[in-house]
């Protein structure tokens, strides 16, 4: 699974009510989410923003709630990826159980600017900024993982898995 898009920086300790502000928490449609990203703090966002944009920040990215409407968000806008120093751990598993891709990496974070084209390969790890000509290598996903994030999170890669089962147990 790979990704091409620009990075939009963001330092460390973003937390879940600066990705999407909590006047928002009765919406849980991804799409309608997103036209609220950052919108306290980064009100033109949105309209930067590209499908298979990537989220670049420091430590820490996604502390605070730990509500499921901060990665949805980010999905709903089509973010290809984030990648951080950092996760706070409920964000991280939050963001993997949607299929939100999520990457660890501190030398990517540290050598990324705002506008950078990224191309990232989830299979391998690797981390490339075009802009810089610079490769990074995140530590690549495992198969199971990149199967979850493919069928767009935990409940539909389940949902693959049972019926295949019984696809199997019919035959």
């Amino acid at each position: 699974m790979r990704f091409k898009g620009m990075a939009h920086k963001y330092g460390a300790d973003v937390d879940t009510d600066a990705i999407i502000p909590a006047r928002y928490l009765n919406v849980f449609e991804p799409d309608e989410l997103a036209p609220h990203l950052f919108e306290d703090v980064d009100a033109d966002f949105i309209t930067r923003v590209k499908p298979g944009d990537i989220i670049v920040a420091g430590t820490n990215f996604g502390c605070g709630s730990s509500r499921e409407h901060a990665p949805l968000a980010l999905k709903g806008a089509g973010m290809g990826c984030v990648i951080a120093r950092s996760f706070a751990r409920i964000f991280y598993r939050n963001a993997l159980n949607i299929g939100l891709p999520i990457l660890e990496c501190e030398d990517a974070v540290d050598r990324t600017q705002a506008g950078d084209i990224l191309e990232v390969d989830l299979a391998s790890g690797d981390i490339v900024n075009a802009t810089r000509g610079l490769t990074f290598k995140a530590k690549p996903f495992p198969e199971f993982m990149l199967q979850l994030i493919e069928a767009g999170g935990l409940i539909e890669y389940t949902k693959r898995k049972i019926a295949a089962g019984a696809r199997q147990r019919a035959h």
